[in-house]
């Protein structure tokens, strides 16, 4: 079994022990959409500076869920990556090494969720109001209509720029 000693990324960056649940559990979840995570890893885009920053010190719990992996692998497979030079394997290690899976919130009943015009974006909406995060970062038209409407569910929804770990 390999130690956190190497300088392989693991879940809180080379050399980083993981986390525990209860330290997990302590710590404010964000949700990212694909675009957001793109900017973040593909694009190197200022906006995601911040983000970025509070997810690798662990000020944050970025959460994700398998479906979420498959959207990001299949635009950087599409040739997103290739276009940008980069090699999209680096990129879904990135992916996995810093996004905490978790299991897709199915059960949540449509009439109490908030519902997204486009259906491409509702799993973003429904993790984030399942779990309970924070925060829900995107770029989508759709997903920033709902911000208000959040609110009522302790959600801040809002683009990169806009974002502050602070409440």
């Amino acid at each position: 079994m390999p130690t956190n000693k190497t300088q392989t990324p693991g879940p809180a960056g080379p050399c980083e022990p993981p986390l525990t649940s209860a330290d997990a559990a302590l710590m404010p979840a964000i949700v990212l959409d694909t675009n957001v995570v793109l900017d973040w890893l593909l694009f190197d885009d200022p906006s995601s500076v911040p983000v970025a920053a509070a997810i690798t010190a662990r000020t944050v719990r970025w959460i994700a869920t398998a479906a979420m992996r498959g959207e990001f692998a299949a635009v950087l497979q599409r040739g997103l990556a290739a276009e940008r030079g980069a090699d999209w394997s680096i990129m879904l290690a990135s992916w996995d090494a810093h996004a905490h899976l978790c299991d897709d919130p199915t059960a949540t009943p449509r009439s109490t969720r908030l519902r997204c015009s486009d259906p491409d974006d509702q799993m973003f909406v429904d993790l984030a109001c399942a779990a309970g995060a924070r925060w829900l970062l995107s770029r989508d038209r759709a997903v920033l209509r709902l911000s208000r409407h959040a609110a009522a569910f302790g959600l801040r929804i809002a683009v990169p720029e806009r974002w502050s770990a602070t409440p």
